[in-house]
C-alpha cells in the first residue's frame, strides 16, 4: 500500500489524467472516445519524434564538452549567447515538448535561464517553417510585423524570467531519488555503450546489448578508486557515484 501511494506522488499528473478518463468514461462516454482518439494522435505523433529528440540529446550530451556549452550559451555569453540561442530556437524542427528534453540537457551543461527561456520561445512561435506558413497564408506584412513584436517580448521575457528564476530552482536530475539504497546508480537513457567503464572498473560494470549495467553494488576497497575513475572518465557522464 504505501508503495502504491509513494508512486502516486511521484506521478501526480498521470494520476490525475487516469482519474479525468474515468470521470469521463461515467459521466459523458461520447466525450471519453473523443478524448481517447486526441490522445491518441499525439501519443502517435511523440513516439514518431521522441526517439529521434532523445539520440540527439544524448550525442550532444556525450560529445559536446559542457565548456563549449557554457562558452555558447551559459551566463557569460551576453549577446553571443542571445544569439545563438535565437537561431537554435528559430531553425528547429518539430512540435515544442520536443525541445524540453533538450532545453535540460543544455542547463545541465551550463546554458543560462535567460538562454532557455529564448530557445523555447522561439521554438514555440517563431521557428522558420513556422514563418513560412504565416507567410504563405497571412501575408508578409502581418509575418514580419508578428515577427519583430514577438523576437522583443521573448528578449523582455528571457531577461524577467532570468532575474525571477533562479538557476537552483530548476531540477536538474533525479539522481537522488533514482539512487535508492545502492552507491552507484547508471542513466542508461543516455549511456553510448563505449565499454569504458568496463574497461576501468570491470568487477562492477559489464556492457550487456550495448548499455552499460552495474554487475556489483558490492564494492570492494581496492575497486573504489577505480569505480570513481569510471565515472570520471564516461564519456556521457551517466555514472554517478556516491563513495566516500
Amino acid at each position: 500500500m504505501i508503495n502504491i501511494i509513494n508512486k502516486v506522488k511521484k506521478n501526480k499528473f498521470i494520476f490525475l489524467v487516469f482519474v479525468a478518463y474515468l470521470f469521463l468514461t461515467i459521466a459523458m462516454p461520447s466525450k471519453a472516445i473523443e478524448a481517447v482518439k486526441n490522445s491518441s494522435y499525439y501519443i502517435k505523433e511523440m513516439l514518431l519524434i521522441m526517439p529521434v529528440i532523445l539520440l540527439l540529446t544524448s550525442l550532444i550530451e556525450a560529445w559536446v564538452p559542457k565548456k563549449s556549452i557554457q562558452n555558447a550559451l551559459g551566463k557569460n555569453s551576453g549577446l553571443k549567447g542571445y544569439f545563438f540561442s535565437f537561431l537554435l530556437g528559430s531553425f528547429s524542427a518539430g512540435p515544442i515538448y520536443a525541445a524540453f528534453p533538450i532545453c535540460k540537457m543544455l542547463f545541465s551543461k551550463g546554458a543560462s535561464v535567460s538562454n532557455l527561456v529564448i530557445i523555447l520561445s522561439t521554438w514555440a512561435v517563431i521557428k522558420v517553417p513556422m514563418l513560412a506558413n504565416e507567410l504563405k497564408f497571412l501575408g508578409p506584412k502581418f509575418m514580419i510585423v508578428r515577427w519583430i513584436l514577438t523576437t522583443i517580448s521573448i528578449f523582455i521575457m528571457a531577461y524577467i524570467i532570468s532575474k525571477i528564476v533562479k538557476e537552483e530552482d530548476i531540477p536538474i536530475d533525479d539522481i537522488e531519488d533514482n539512487f535508492g539504497n545502492d552507491l552507484v546508480y547508471i542513466n542508461q537513457d543516455y549511456c553510448i555503450g563505449c565499454g569504458i567503464c568496463e574497461k576501468i572498473a570491470p568487477n562492477n560494470f559489464k556492457v550487456i546489448d550495448k548499455k552499460a549495467e552495474i554487475i556489483s553494488q558490492v564494492i570492494k576497497d581496492s575497486d573504489v578508486d577505480k569505480v570513481k575513475q569510471a565515472a570520471k572518465k564516461c564519456p556521457a557522464n551517466v555514472i554517478h557515484e556516491r563513495l566516500t
